[in-house]
């Protein structure tokens, strides 16, 4: 644990994956009660060719041209989503499944012809296929600090709307409230939590960073601010939690044992929740149980006495 403070790199990885946590639980609350889990894997799915791309078409290794790169993507994920859905019978879930897959075949087409050029050795995107947390830099800290403030800050000053939204947005439509702006404003904010994420824990882990905390959070109160506050919380913790284990063993991964830690803080979320954890439940049926037991008894023993002064 001293190390985690005394050594720069571990410092600034330990902050970077605290911070991907807490933006990405935060943002996945809303998606998950939007029933919209899936869409963060969609998105960190589609942005691998725009990564792709942006490399093909500068030549250089810039994470933050690979973040405008992998937003565009997103973007035109999304716009492919809402157009199958708009235009067609197709579910939802469906066009989901379609378009994650088509894009991250995209991705890998163009993946394998970069690695087979010969710059492909020095572009270091096969990293962000399961992430690499321990190449963050202090650059790269301040860009997950900016992002997490931008998320939070926009949630804090959208929260009814994004309440509204989440639950009853036919009612927030019949308010006069820009129902379909603020979708899309939500879902430009899912995608920037994503495409953030991908350099730690990687495209094929990133969404379940994002569902996991807001899923575990969802166990222990009924609050969407409180869900909202446990769900950054859990993904703090479970960053911290990765760095922290990771730092300790050699050759094991930051970002997946994040993800391992955050799926940690479900199980024990799933059994020891107040309202919904298996052992509240379990506690619940015993109660009413004994109450339905004593209750019958009460009655049968007032039946015998009147049946004995007859």
């Amino acid at each position: 644990m001293l190390n985690l403070f005394a050594d720069p790199n571990l410092r600034w990885i330990l902050l970077g994956s605290m911070l991907l946590g807490l933006s990405s639980g935060v943002i996945g609350t809303f998606s998950y009660l939007r029933k919209q889990s899936l869409i963060g894997d969609t998105l960190a799915h589609a942005a691998l060719p725009g990564i792709c791309i942006a490399f093909m078409l500068t030549g250089v290794k810039s994470i933050g041209l690979f973040l405008i790169g992998a937003i565009v993507a997103g973007v035109v994920a999304t716009w492919c989503i809402s157009l199958i859905t708009r235009r067609s019978r197709i579910k939802p879930d469906a066009a989901l499944g379609i378009v994650l897959s088509l894009f991250f075949a995209i991705g890998v087409v163009m993946l394998t012809r970069i690695q087979h050029s010969p710059t492909g050795n020095q572009s270091g995107l096969d990293k962000f296929l399961f992430g690499q947390a321990a190449s963050m830099t202090s650059s790269d800290l301040y860009t997950l600090g900016g992002v997490a403030l931008l998320l939070v800050i926009v949630c804090g000053l959208l929260y009814k709307e994004f309440k509204l939204l989440s639950f009853d947005p036919g009612y927030g439509r019949g308010l006069g409230f820009p129902v379909g702006a603020l979708e899309q404003l939500l879902l430009g904010l899912t995608t920037v939590a994503v495409v953030v994420g991908i350099q730690a824990v990687g495209v094929v882990l990133v969404a379940a960073l994002l569902i996991t905390p807001a899923v575990s959070a969802r166990y222990w109160t009924d609050r969407l601010g409180v869900m909202a506050v446990l769900a950054g919380l859990f993904g703090a913790l479970s960053g911290a939690a990765g760095t922290w284990i990771s730092s300790g063993v050699s050759q094991l991964p930051t970002g997946p044992i994040s993800v391992l830690a955050a799926t940690s803080f479900f199980v024990v979320s799933l059994l020891l929740g107040p309202k919904r954890g298996l052992a509240a439940k379990l506690l619940g049926r015993r109660t009413a149980k004994r109450e339905w037991l004593t209750e019958r008894a009460s009655a049968a023993a007032q039946t015998k006495e009147r049946g004995a002064s007859i």
